[in-house]
């Protein structure tokens, strides 16, 4: 395989043969004004700066790498780095896209904005790019993670947000989306569809991946500066995909990385009972783009499940399709239990307490470590921090708050 310093989908946002644009009519239109409007976004020096701008002083960029010693050391393999997405404002990687995006709604001239969520922190970082730049916020999320995730919710409504309950289907991500599109179309006009994810149709993947590439633009400066090296393996969780993404496409020309997507099996492969899309899924169109979906013999979505609200989804991103494809990347799965454990490890050593979306990556990386050597280097991205899940975990734990 050759390796390029960039991968770029072809003009109709093709990954090889993953991507594309599946979408009602209604909708060619606006994608294609969006698509211009970030195409001469940038190379406008001032949409960079303000986005630069914002990125340093609203959203606390550059997020540090930190070596976790503590956990390496009782682990007794490869060193440990920590890629803090979760001391970002709003405390995840979501608000990287949320202010790239809100800036591109200001430039086109769209003042509604629409987003979906399942855990919450897209939704929040949404909200919180909206309130900042005046844009009317509209959050579609499904009432299962209404519950699950209540303190989201209640962020997002104190910012002035209207959340909106999804009741069809499995009530979670896959269901809020399909709600955020039906409004999209019925209010093109008006609406910036503020999608969260490197999912959906061209060039939503491309956008919010560029965006997402600061996390991996500015690991990769840290690891030189620090290690005078590359990391061996770069680790991140997958849902839909934009936080691995971010980290991993910095490293694609880097064929000494080894990137590692880890999905959520939920309660085992062998159950369904999972969100495992790349582990378990097959080629198929959902929410306007081909990528691996999970579905029946008769290509119906299949209702998915983690613990985590935020991998708790269907699809993946049809970049992730095609470095899976191709074998750029290697993509695996870790259970709710293995994820509880990493949730627990890292705080008990670390003192962080993580998503428990990166708790799972957190967890894959603990069991990497121990098979190698010390002189390896494993870079883990903490997409974010663990509040929003600490009633999950005190359940799942026997803890009555």
């Amino acid at each position: 395989m050759t390796l390029t310093k960039a991968l770029i989908p072809d003009s109709e946002g093709h990954f090889g043969r993953f991507g594309g644009k599946f979408v009602p009519e209604t909708l060619m239109g606006a994608l294609a004004e969006l698509e211009a409007a970030y195409e001469a976004a940038k190379s406008d020096p001032f949409f960079q700066e303000n986005l630069s701008r914002l990125l340093q002083t609203y959203a606390g960029r550059p997020t540090p790498l930190y070596l976790a010693r503590n956990l390496s050391e009782q682990l007794g393999g490869a060193r440990i780095y920590l890629k803090r997405e979760d001391l970002a404002h709003t405390g995840a990687h979501k608000i990287n896209n949320a202010l790239g995006q809100g800036l591109l709604a200001q430039r086109i001239g769209k003042p509604r904005i629409i987003a979906e969520t399942g855990a919450g922190q897209h939704g929040v970082a949404a909200a919180t790019v909206c309130a900042m730049l005046g844009l009317e916020c509209v959050v579609y999320m499904g009432s299962i993670d209404i519950e699950r995730q209540s303190l989201n919710v209640f962020r997002m409504k104190l910012l002035g947000a209207e959340v909106r309950p999804v009741d069809s289907g499995s009530r979670t991500l896959k269901d809020a989306i399909n709600e955020a599109i039906r409004d999209w179309v019925t209010n093109v006009e008006t609406t910036h569809y503020l999608l969260g994810s490197v999912v959906g149709p061209h060039p939503y993947p491309v956008i919010v991946r560029d965006f997402q590439a600061v996390i991996g633009q500015e690991a990769r400066r840290q690891m030189l500066e620090v290690e005078c090296r590359l990391p061996d393996y770069a680790v991140a969780c997958v849902g839909g995909g934009s936080n691995a993404i971010g980290l991993f496409h910095p490293f694609y020309a880097d064929s000494s990385v080894q990137l590692v997507g880890v999905e959520a099996a939920g309660e085992g492969l062998a159950s369904g009972k999972h969100s495992a899309t790349l582990s378990a899924g097959r080629d198929g169109v959902l929410h306007g783009a081909r990528s691996f979906v999970l579905q029946d013999e008769f290509g119906q979505i299949r209702e998915t499940h983690s613990i985590s609200a935020g991998l708790d989804y269907p699809g993946v991103g049809p970049e992730h399709a095609f470095y899976k494809e191709t074998g750029r990347a290697t993509y695996t799965a870790v259970d709710d239990e293995g994820a509880l454990q990493g949730f627990r490890l890292l705080a008990e050593t670390e003192g962080i307490i993580p998503a428990l979306e990166a708790a799972h990556a957190i967890h894959y990386a603990a069991e990497l470590a121990r098979s190698l050597d010390k002189g390896k280097i494993i870079l883990v991205n903490v997409s974010g921090r663990g509040d929003k899940d600490i009633d999950i975990v005190a359940r799942a734990m026997g803890v009555k708050l």
